[in-house]
């Protein structure tokens, strides 16, 4: 037969239903038994007995001799851990950035944290002539920009000690920057509004990776004249779905 370079379209159907038994384990934090877990699967006691003993076998699943039960074993963390090592953030993210600027029509970028600021590593420009100030290796302010408010808000460590004043917008004591971070967490994203440039607006949104931390950050930027208001608020729920698409491509979650 020869190679076509895609995969088969036939499925081995022990392979099917062993999936089926770890789909069932993964459902809920409980151990569960071999007739419970048939139960849910629709598959013959005895079948899903074997099947244990082969998965138990290769440490995807493990037999607490306790309780008689089965619940999903350490290997599937190993197998986890070795894809998400492999994931190129910015791979991952880039078609998310290029469907941002078709709904927004602005330029969203992809950001890291760094030591006091979070570096832009990724953008896709914008459609209109008059474009944002993204660049890749651009730090942005963390105390004057939505992408670094976002940092701030959901990174373990201190507040920065100096609050620079880069327009009469700019937050510049600490007590109006906790507040402001508040707001961010209990919303889950965060804005700026001439806060590092005077006629420079954005939203941001955190992305997690598998362990629940802060790995990146998405935002959409524009000029105020056309990212007002209204726009903020009409680029949101996209902005905010990218970042929950890219967080569950690395295996974190967002909670909503």
């Amino acid at each position: 037969m020869p190679r076509t370079g895609r995969p088969a379209h036939r499925h081995v159907d022990a392979v099917t239903r062993a999936l089926s038994v770890l789909d069932a384990l993964s459902d809920g934090r409980d151990e569960l038994g071999t007739n419970e877990i048939a139960r849910r699967t629709g598959i013959n006691p005895s079948t899903v007995s074997r099947l244990l003993a082969t998965l138990a076998a290769a440490r995807l699943v493990e037999h607490v001799a306790e309780t008689g039960r089965y619940r999903l074993g350490l290997r599937l963390v190993e197998l986890g851990n070795a894809v998400l090592e492999r994931l190129d953030l910015r791979q991952i993210a880039r078609p998310h950035l290029e469907a941002l600027v078709a709904v927004t029509r602005e330029t969203p970028t992809l950001s890291v944290p760094g030591g006091d600021h979070a570096i832009t590593i990724d953008f896709v420009a914008g459609p209109h002539s008059v474009q944002s100030v993204a660049q890749i290796g651009r730090p942005s302010a963390a105390h004057a920009t939505a992408t670094g408010k976002v940092m701030l808000a959901f990174r373990a460590g201190e507040l920065p000690a100096v609050l620079t004043s880069y327009t009469r917008r700019t937050i510049t004591t600490g007590a109006q920057l906790a507040k402001e971070l508040d707001r961010v967490r209990t919303g889950g994203f965060a804005q700026s509004v001439g806060e590092r440039e005077e006629d420079l607006n954005a939203v941001a949104a955190p992305i997690w990776d598998s362990r629940n931390d802060l790995v990146a950050i998405v935002s959409v930027q524009g000029p105020a004249a056309r990212f007002g208001a209204k726009a903020m608020r009409d680029a949101l729920e996209p902005l905010r779905a990218a970042a929950e698409a890219i967080s569950s491509e690395l295996g974190g979650r967002i909670a909503r």
